[in-house]
């Protein structure tokens, strides 16, 4: 069966294409639109139908409109219960009746295809099945937490055998998801997005000798029942910490008000796997909803939690409900599942295609005899290096197919890279590192890690030679690189090591602030020709800044 996977509602509209079970394609609408998390002003921003992105999908896989024999579309409008979460009323119903009529709508953006073909997934029955259905084994618990679905914020649950048993929902208003998103708007950042700076910043208010100032507040605002649910009472935030106007200065108030929040989280979300864990009896958790994206909490959960093994859908945010919602289907359809072959599911250029581009451009470029070695070589010399290789990640970290790379050893490697985004400077950059060589320069978190969704500490001799990806708490969010997997990063790294000592280089998104990441050979160019970037390696070109200065 061919089924194409939607998402349309609240935010990242994505789309995804499953055939026989075996996940085909997957995107995010923001890589063809360029507007980040598909925000737009409100209340559109949640109903931007993944036009682009779809028939994308398609055209990958050599097929029309026509020929699908389903559409899941992750959102179930007859679940809606009005008014659960306290926002306007009549944008509730707004969303609501959009959503009744996305197959009619959906026929439209794509001719061809029968509005009788599209099938409501709830949401978080969606994300589970992302998680699930998607991980590298069969049978675990799944834990879906996220801001909100049609009236529900959480799941717990086990599959088996492909087969998903719901045991605990928490109904909204109370929310883990929701939670972050008002303490990140109280703290000046971009509400639904910007989660992961609060996350950045409260490691500056962790001590490892005392708790956050603040979190006792939190702890009486938001428990567990006991019942594998939550509460979340209302919380004046303005009574913790004065409301930081956005673009305006951090204060120590808000630093403690973001650890406390980040270390609630964290606790609670314990809690909940260690409920899980009871009523499963099972060994492996897999995770998805956009709470599953902070990767501290992730690492605290296979550290301290009972789960031998936790696996985290790299698109675990709302973009992945797409993927989710046509695997959920190809399961209900008796196609089980094949698991996830990656995170590498998007756009991918010919090398004639790239020429093409460079040469249209009239821009000097040259083909070094292997790609990788030219760059390991400009990276050891300290250059900055926009990096584009292969099919774009889906999700929303950049894993060595969309990145900029540098010198992990130079300490002001970190505040070149927020200049060069133009970014918050308490934000970190993370290390790429060789599988088989990760266990020497990190401890604590898994190994492998290849979608950056775990922190490590990075060990004590390490710290002072690779200080660029060094975390405020001795902390590093690594990616780790398979040599059979990806044999050109390998040689990288392998190259780099062997000129500079060290065995991991920096990886970052290639984007710059409030852009999606770099998807195409035009926004490559674009974000090469505006950025302070040295190098640029498009496929098997490279391009250098001081050839194009001359």
């Amino acid at each position: 069966m061919r089924i194409l996977g939607i998402n349309a509602i609240f935010h990242d509209p994505a789309a995804a294409l499953v055939i026989d079970g075996e996940i085909v394609a997957a995107t995010e609408e923001e890589r063809f639109n360029r507007r980040k998390h598909g925000k737009r002003p409100v209340p559109f921003s949640a109903w931007e139908l993944p036009e682009r992105s779809a028939r994308w999908c398609l055209q990958s896989a050599g097929i029309s409109p026509e020929d699908l024999d389903a559409v899941a579309y992750s959102y179930d409008p007859a679940l809606v219960v009005p008014n659960l979460d306290g926002l306007d009323e009549r944008w509730e119903d707004l969303r609501t009746t959009y959503a009744r009529r996305a197959p009619l709508f959906l026929a439209t953006a794509l001719p061809g295809l029968d509005p009788a073909t599209v099938h409501f997934v709830p949401h978080h029955i969606a994300h589970a099945a992302s998680a699930g259905l998607a991980a590298p084994f069969r049978d675990s618990a799944v834990l879906v937490a996220d801001g909100r679905g049609e009236a529900t914020s959480y799941l717990g649950g086990r599959y088996r055998g492909g087969e998903l048993e719901v045991l605990a929902s928490q109904e909204l208003p109370h929310s883990l998801g929701l939670m972050y998103e008002e303490v990140t708007e109280h703290l000046g950042f971009l509400r639904s997005a910007d989660e992961y700076k609060v996350m950045a910043l409260a490691s500056y208010g962790r001590r490892p000798s005392a708790e956050p100032r603040l979190l006792p507040a939190l702890r009486e605002c938001v428990q567990t029942t006991g019942d594998g649910g939550f509460v979340v009472a209302p919380i004046d935030w303005s009574a913790l910490a004065k409301r930081r106007a956005p673009g305006g200065e951090v204060h120590p108030e808000h630093v403690d008000l973001a650890a406390a929040v980040q270390v609630r989280l964290e606790e609670v979300l314990l809690e909940l796997a260690w409920w899980l864990h009871r009523r499963t009896g099972e060994q492996r958790l897999t995770m998805a909803g956009g709470v599953a994206l902070n990767c501290v909490a992730n690492t605290r959960l296979a550290a301290e939690g009972p789960f031998d093994e936790l696996w985290v859908q790299p698109a675990a945010g709302d973009a992945g409900t797409a993927l989710g919602g046509a695997l959920h289907l190809a399961q209900v359809f008796g196609e089980p599942a094949a698991p996830m072959p990656g995170a590498d599911l998007g756009r991918s250029f010919t090398d004639d295609d790239l020429a093409h581009w460079l040469d249209s451009a009239r821009i000097r470029y040259e083909r070094p005899p292997d790609v990788a070695t030219a760059v390991a070589d400009a990276l050891a010399a300290d250059a900055i290096v926009a990096w584009f290789q292969g099919r774009s990640e889906f999700g929303p970290r950049a894993l060595g197919r969309r990145s900029l790379l540098a010198h992990p050893g130079h300490a002001r490697n970190l505040g070149r890279l927020n200049a060069v985004k133009g970014r918050e400077q308490f934000r970190p950059v993370a290390p790429m590192v060789l599988t088989d060589r990760a266990g020497e320069l990190f401890g604590r978190g898994p190994i492998p890690s290849p979608y950056m969704l775990f922190v490590h500490d990075v060990a004590p001799q390490w710290r002072a030679r690779i200080p660029a990806v060094v975390h405020v708490d001795g902390t590093a969010r690594i990616q780790t690189v398979d040599r059979d997997a990806e044999p050109m990063l390998a040689r990288l790294l392998d190259r780099f090591a062997e000129l500079t000592g060290l065995p991991a280089v920096v990886n970052t998104s290639l984007n710059t602030a409030g852009r999606p990441m770099v998807d195409d050979p035009r926004d490559a160019l674009e974000c090469f020709g505006s950025a302070p970037v040295d190098v640029l390696a498009l496929g098997p070109f490279v391009l250098r800044r001081s050839e194009l200065t001359r």
